[in-house]
């Protein structure tokens, strides 16, 4: 179970059986992201298992979910100092960050890592 409540991104612990909820607060110039779910199939319809799909990849593709604040007091949530914004999808090479423990869709990322911030552009009217 995942919860979003302001800005602030509380993750099940299953490493144990209680029910705590868990803040991350990035430290120094890192992120959060929430690493985005791999198409399983390549643009030709081929099925990809996942171990080849692992292989292939250089990139991440994530969203960034908390960021680095100046201020680590729970009222006021401080200024953004990571300089990404919070939200934006953003791509680093898959070697980088720290996965979290407790969820292995998480990871902690130096805003030195990210290569990109991705802009996600609605089409109108495909033809």
């Amino acid at each position: 179970m995942i919860v979003y409540r302001e800005h602030y991104f509380y993750g099940e612990n299953s490493m144990s059986n209680s029910n705590k909820l868990r803040h991350i607060q990035p430290l120094g110039p890192r992120i959060l992201v929430k690493l985005e779910e791999n198409a399983d199939r390549t643009p030709s319809g081929l099925y990809l298992p996942q171990g080849i799909q692992e292989r292939h990849q250089v990139a991440l593709y994530a969203q960034v979910v908390e960021v680095a604040r100046d201020s680590l007091a729970t009222e006021d949530v401080g200024e953004n100092v990571s300089g990404i914004p919070l939200g934006v999808y953003v791509l680093f090479p898959k070697e980088a960050g720290l996965p979290v423990p407790w969820d292995e869709s998480l990871r902690l990322v130096k805003t030195s890592d990210v290569v990109a911030v991705v802009e996600e552009i609605e089409q109108e009217g495909k033809h």
